[in-house]
């Protein structure tokens, strides 16, 4: 079997720790090789950029412009199936009314008491890069997910950034979308110079105040390499995905769930947990036979991953099955069992939750509305599902009139003059003579 099952009690804590390692966890050493190469791109522009396209992705853009040029969106809406316009309308439409709901009022006041007023205005980013991945196929989901949210908050620049196809062009859906949702560029560049093209700018490539989408290991490396220049937003690393299952599952089901996420690439991870070894060994006998009716490249990404992360793990103990999934905190978590919602309260650590046998990941991936960009590499933790919030910023403001500024300003002194700050006493000071 290309599935190994294993007993959690009979885990050591070397082998606990390496199922809850992802290929992002480190990448010491992919920094060091990553940073040249930022720096080529900032000193060299758009050649640095064509060059490394041709040496990364093989592919040679001769005298294609960067940018993808309206006839090319022309084309690609013409060639389009219907069929697949139809239900990239549907995703839209779901997508934008969960994220329309995440927009908040654009300024909030507190009267903190009389006389003084506090308050946030929240604005949009004036510009934002979508990374949109191409390397194992094709995403047009991706760019509804980082685009929609974009739009809806109102940020003016959305630049997508996309490794090309072997002639330079770039997937047809991709640019269906991209000028459905109103993005502002599409360009042929990922990678490691993608990112560091947004980061810095080029002569055909606007710089961007952030860069969010994800990525691969390479591209992950290039993004904190890179924080100092641009914000990189969420970790949207490796694919990777939970499945919690008790005994009322349909092995069946919980065995094609598993494949979701393996199939994304060799870097991906999957990790079951079972509440008996007998259901963990019929998901994993399933699996087996389901691996020959997937196309090759997916049998071989399936194969490496589970060669190394990926895991079917059983315990009798339900409150043990929980606290591990908690523990491994993945980008997307299926609860598939007898009552998903009576668990829910109990996961602390997910990126996305599907409950049930009718909301399998791809559900989420393409169509419910969720957002499917999401923290990897154990970062649910502490991390958040992207959304509006992540393109837009908040200010702060403070108004005081006579009243309030009679109220807190003795307080204020006496706190500057504790921590060692005359000149934030005088400044408070001074006004009380203006008053006098």
């Amino acid at each position: 079997m290309f599935t190994r099952v294993l007993a959690l009690e009979d885990l050591t804590t070397d082998q606990r720790e390496h199922l809850m390692t992802r290929s992002e966890t480190d990448i010491s050493d992919l920094l060091d090789y990553v940073t040249p190469l930022t720096e080529r791109v900032r000193l060299e522009g758009d050649a640095a950029v064509r060059a490394l396209t041709l040496e990364f992705d093989k592919v040679a853009l001769g005298d294609l412009p960067l940018k993808v040029t309206e006839a090319e969106f022309d084309t690609a809406e013409a060639r389009l199936e219907p069929d697949v316009k139809a239900a990239i309308e549907l995703a839209i439409a779901n997508i934008v009314k969960v994220h329309e709901d995440q927009l908040g009022s654009p300024e909030i006041k507190t009267n903190v008491m009389p006389g003084v007023t506090v308050g946030e205005r929240i604005l949009p980013l004036q510009s934002a890069a979508l990374y949109v991945p191409r390397g194992k196929g094709s995403f047009p989901s991706v760019v509804m997910m980082l685009a929609i949210p974009a739009k809806v908050a109102g940020v003016e620049q959305t630049m997508i950034i996309t490794p090309p196809g072997p002639g330079g062009e770039v997937d047809d859906a991709t640019l269906f979308v991209a000028r459905r949702v109103g993005v502002s560029a599409v360009y042929r560049v990922g990678g490691v110079q993608g990112v560091a093209a947004v980061a810095y700018g080029t002569e055909s490539i606007p710089k961007a105040l952030k860069v969010l989408g994800p990525g691969n290991s390479y591209v992950t490396a290039a993004k904190r390499a890179l924080s100092t220049v641009i914000d990189p937003g969420i970790p949207a690393g490796p694919s990777e995905a939970a499945i919690l299952v008790d005994d009322s599952v349909d092995p069946r089901l919980a065995a094609h769930d598993m494949l979701i996420e393996a199939e994304h690439g060799p870097d991906s991870c999957v990790l079951l947990v079972a509440t008996s070894e007998k259901t963990a060994q019929a998901i994993a006998e399933i699996a087996d036979g389901l691996l020959a009716n997937l196309p090759e490249q997916r049998q071989a990404f399936i194969r490496e991953n589970f060669k190394d992360r990926s895991r079917i793990v059983w315990t009798e103990d339900f409150d043990s099955a929980v606290n591990f999934v908690n523990a491994f905190a993945a980008e997307h978590l299926e609860i598939l069992t007898e009552d998903p919602e009576a668990v829910l309260p109990r996961i602390t650590n997910a990126g996305e939750i599907m409950l049930g046998s009718l909301a399998p990941i791809t559900l989420g991936n393409f169509v419910a509305g969720s957002n499917a960009i999401l923290p990897t590499g154990g970062l649910a933790r502490s991390r958040s599902c992207l959304g509006v919030p992540d393109f837009q910023k908040r200010s702060s403001f403070v108004h005081v009139n006579q009243e309030g500024f009679d109220a807190i300003a003795p307080a204020a002194v006496t706190l500057a003059e504790y921590e060692g700050f005359p000149a934030h006493a005088a400044a408070v000071k001074a006004r009380f003579d203006q008053k006098a």
